[in-house]
């Protein structure tokens, strides 16, 4: 018995090690069993955020409304909803940004997945 548990936590131990090894590095955020992580110079940073959500203020940018929560990971629908380039200013991003019920995100384009919510 105490070999089986040494075995499931072996195991558990090992799942979880790309997921903390990324976190040091990026915002990572788990969705059905697999990780999105945003680099640390691929998103907005913590120190440009305050700066960035007033740029989207003063765009007087649209918030776009969905049923679902708004997530990392989550998938946003293919129509009714614009997306915007992030000016350099911010970052220099491959993702777009949107607002979804009220929140500023970051979409990776092609997917539609959010990789960072920008609270």
């Amino acid at each position: 018995m105490q070999n089986r548990l040494l075995a499931i936590a072996v195991i558990a131990g090992a799942m979880a090690a790309p997921i903390a090894a990324q976190a040091q590095s990026g915002t990572v955020g788990v969705v059905g069993g697999g990780s999105v992580v945003v680099g640390e110079h691929e998103g907005i940073t913590i120190e440009q955020r305050p700066a960035f959500r007033e740029y989207v203020v003063r765009e007087r940018v649209p918030t776009f409304t969905i049923p679902d929560r708004v997530t990392v990971g989550g998938v946003l629908p293919e129509a009714g909803i614009t997306y915007y380039d992030v000016p350099q200013t911010y970052a220099a991003t491959p993702y777009r940004y949107t607002v979804v019920n009220g929140q500023t995100v970051l979409v990776e384009p092609r997917s539609r997945r959010i990789v960072q919510v920008v609270d």
